[in-house]
């Protein structure tokens, strides 16, 4: 009896974490590292002893978003290849990693005030998604979509560039588009 009392606690807890992701996503990412963490709680419609036992501190939610950032961009680029040509796989993933990093830096430099080695708790998500880049480039060279003599860390390079371009230029949806086709154009074979 008392393992199904614990049951609804379970999907409870689960979705109450999952609530308090979603909200610090969209909170952290539109409104700055900066929001207390009693704002967050509140408008997951949680109370705030809930927040901090499933996130002791800020820190480690802001760790934890990041790694769902991650996650979620590893299984988005896993669709995008299995239902996508190779070259059409590899621009969308390059738009998808760039749309999907606003606030990252921030959120990095927040964990590193903290005394939070950022890279070293996203690692291994890091890792699965510089995998599926290689796998998706090495496809676009194939196809003769994208530059044959691109490697990998030149790759990363260039989405961090992009990354940060586009920090810079803000929320101007025709100003990122010609970001992306001036980017994308030096991508592609000459």
């Amino acid at each position: 009896m008392s393992g199904a009392q614990e049951r609804p606690l379970r999907a409870d807890a689960a979705r109450n974490r999952a609530k308090l992701l979603d909200v610090a996503t969209k909170v952290f990412t539109t409104r700055g590292v900066g929001v207390p963490t009693e704002e967050i709680a509140r408008a997951a419609g949680v109370g705030v002893g809930t927040l901090f036992r499933h996130f002791p501190t800020k820190e480690a939610l802001l760790e934890a978003v990041m790694v769902r950032r991650l996650e979620a961009i590893a299984a988005q680029t896993a669709q995008l290849a299995a239902e996508s040509e190779p070259a059409e796989a590899f621009f969308g993933c390059f738009r998808l990693v760039i749309d999907q990093s606003e606030g990252k830096n921030e959120f990095a430099q927040a964990l590193a005030a903290a005394g939070v080695d950022a890279h070293a708790a996203l690692q291994e998500s890091s890792k699965v998604i510089q995998a599926q880049l290689a796998e998706l480039l090495a496809g676009a060279q194939q196809a003769g979509a994208v530059r044959s003599e691109l490697g990998l860390p030149e790759l990363i390079a260039l989405l961090v560039g992009t990354s940060a371009t586009m920090e810079y230029l803000g929320a101007d949806p025709a100003a990122r588009q010609r970001i992306f086709e001036v980017v994308f154009d030096g991508l592609r074979p000459r």
